[in-house]
């Protein structure tokens, strides 16, 4: 195993009426709230109202409508709102897209310049307001993690940046909070949540701890996501996937081991020009990059894949062994009833070209799993029409 530093200072309060410790976990952090949110769900839920109930001694500010694919504009009326009323700490409600946003904003508080700016370039961010999070879609993991991704459609550009003052101080995770969630973004979530397990298990060297882990957290996807879909109310299904989504991506699941993520980056590109969900386009990218990248130097991975995480079979033909543990990941995602090919979407092939331009040199791609060049993208990208 390689060296690694490994330190999550998130508090999770996990289960069925955690939100009551909320006052306690703010007013350590002050008195002015900027609570984010997205379109209104939490509204209809009650969420809200239970929210505002107890936040009833605090000044509450809100920054409301944050889209999936959370855009820069609202990250540049989030700063400004808290610049305006010398905001304390953020409480974001909601998914992956809220947090996310909130922790653009919670950075640019104290960045001089343009936030966009910022993002580009994440070495340069010293200080944020610390956020808090309530959790209601089990998905990208940013409840417990320094990572956030946000679109400028204005260039097409969806960029992924990192900084360790982005750690939310505290996350409250209810399961019964994702019991309304509809049943394509429960499939598509779990979608996102196995992408971040696989970004990490395919990797250059073996790290047997992590990789078990990886192994059991996908067999939880595969096992809960369909009773999910079938018993939105079921407790037990919404908490599993809940607690996958939280530790797939906090990084216990790469220690010890090299990672460099393949699958992310060439999605993050449909996003920025189609503004797709991100898990479809991860659950339609993922088989055909394995299929692209399966060779003698990755089938031995590939065929672990398949007997450890899809029970499959020994068999003398590897590579037989290796394409069907491919397939019960493809038709895993179809019985989910996610779209599988780019053309469903209604995409085409006109912005392949200047998307795997932009995946390779803002996804790094060259020192991926496989390393990946424009041509082998392009290739990706038209294996998933």
């Amino acid at each position: 195993m390689e060296n690694f530093r490994f330190c999550v200072g998130t508090e999770i309060l996990f289960g069925k009426g955690q939100i009551s410790h909320l006052p306690e976990a703010l007013k350590k952090f002050g008195n002015r709230v900027l609570l984010t949110y997205g379109g209104g769900s939490i509204k209809k839920t009650g969420l809200y109202d239970k929210v505002m109930q107890l936040l009833a001694d605090f000044k509450v500010f809100e920054l409301n409508g944050i889209q999936p694919n959370p855009r820069i504009e609202s990250v540049y009326e989030g700063i400004k709102i808290c610049r305006n009323n010398n905001i304390d700490v953020i409480l974001a409600v909601g998914g992956g897209s809220t947090i996310d946003c909130s922790k653009a904003i919670a950075s640019g508080y104290y960045y001089e310049g343009d936030a966009w700016d910022m993002i580009m370039n994440p070495q340069t961010i010293k200080k944020a307001l610390p956020i808090c999070t309530i959790l209601t879609l089990s998905a990208t993991g940013s409840e417990m993690d320094s990572a956030a991704v946000i679109s400028n459609m204005k260039n097409n550009m969806k960029v992924g940046f990192i900084n360790e003052h982005n750690l939310p101080k505290c996350s409250i995770l209810d399961p019964e909070y994702t019991f309304t969630v509809p049943k394509n973004q429960t499939a598509a979530g779990t979608a996102d949540i196995m992408s971040h397990i696989m970004e990490v298990y395919f990797a250059s060297q073996e790290a047997y701890i992590p990789d078990s882990f990886n192994e059991g957290m996908l067999r939880a996807c595969i096992k809960y996501c369909p009773i999910a879909l079938q018993e939105p109310d079921n407790y037990e299904a919404r908490a599993q996937l809940m607690w996958c989504s939280s530790l797939a991506i906090n990084g216990i699941g790469s220690t010890g081991k090299p990672v460099a993520w393949s699958c992310h980056p060439m999605e993050h590109e449909l996003s920025a020009f189609y503004d797709i969900t991100h898990g479809v386009g991860l659950a339609i990218i993922t088989p055909r990059w394995m299929r692209y990248i399966l060779s003698e130097k990755t089938v031995d991975k590939f065929v672990t894949f398949a007997q450890n995480v899809w029970g499959l079979s020994p068999e003398n033909d590897k590579y037989a062994l290796a394409n069907k543990g491919i397939d019960a990941l493809e038709n895993f995602f179809k019985r989910c009833g996610i779209p599988m090919t780019l053309t469903e979407l209604g995409i085409d092939r006109k912005h392949f070209k200047k998307m795997a331009e932009d995946a390779v040199t803002l996804g790094n791609l060259s020192q991926a799993y496989v390393p990946l060049n424009v041509e082998d993208v392009c290739n990706i990208f038209e294996m998933c029409l």
